[in-house]
């Protein structure tokens, strides 16, 4: 039990962040949660098909090798699981009455991003214990929130723009791009300290996000 609550609280808690971030029309708590479950089920079934098409199509020869860490960390893991991801807001979530302003972009990506790394985070934890569960609470599931929130924030804009293409693939590439950026400097294990990166990346991230949502809660259709 204590594993799952290690495994779950961080993604609880960052939902209630942005649920609380969203303050002029909450969403029902009914849609937040089929977002969630569709995070978990669809988007990572989608990962895991699309992964594995994408391995097939872009064999990896050298784990020590920039160019084949490149590929894996942009096309094999940040793009699949973000375009993953992508498919259930842009379809699902977007065109849904309820997503009646551009914050809830950032609310429903967000939700699906959490979906997808409870799931995650909890064959993460079960497999490798407390350790890896409190390091992962603390690096890859707020990733995963700015990730999401990167995409939402163009996607929420996407909805009410003649420019609806546009603004949803560029939540695409902003997510994948910052996905992948954080990914390569994490599977470069064969360059000591470079780590240090993927949390520049993160912190770069978090900064963002937070302008993305002052942003969108000061143009709020539904500020009085």
């Amino acid at each position: 039990m204590s594993l799952i609550l290690l495994a779950v609280a961080p993604s609880m808690i960052i939902i209630i962040y942005i649920y609380f971030k969203d303050r002029f029309e909450k969403e029902p708590w009914t849609l937040l949660l089929k977002n969630f479950i569709l995070g978990a089920t669809v988007s990572v079934l989608l990962t895991l098909i699309l992964g594995k098409l994408t391995t097939e199509l872009l064999p990896l020869l050298d784990q020590n090798h920039l160019l084949d860490v490149f590929i894996k960390a942009f096309f094999v893991v940040g793009l699949v699981e973000e375009f993953s991801k992508y498919v259930v807001v842009r379809y699902i979530a977007q065109r849904n009455k309820e997503f009646d302003e551009p914050f809830d972009g950032i609310v429903y990506a967000v939700m699906v991003s959490m979906g997808f790394a409870t799931l995650e985070n909890i064959l993460y934890v079960y497999s490798y214990g407390y350790e890896t569960g409190v390091l992962r609470a603390f690096t890859a599931v707020p990733a995963h929130a700015t990730f999401a929130v990167l995409m939402g924030y163009f996607m929420g804009k996407a909805k009410f723009s003649n420019r609806t293409y546009v603004f949803n693939l560029t939540g695409l590439l902003a997510a994948t791009l910052f996905h992948g950026a954080y990914d390569f400097f994490l599977f470069i294990e064969f360059i000591p300290g470079i780590a240090t990166g993927a949390f520049v990346f993160l912190l770069v991230g978090i900064f963002l996000s937070s302008k993305a949502i002052k942003l969108h809660q000061e143009n709020s259709l539904h500020r009085e």
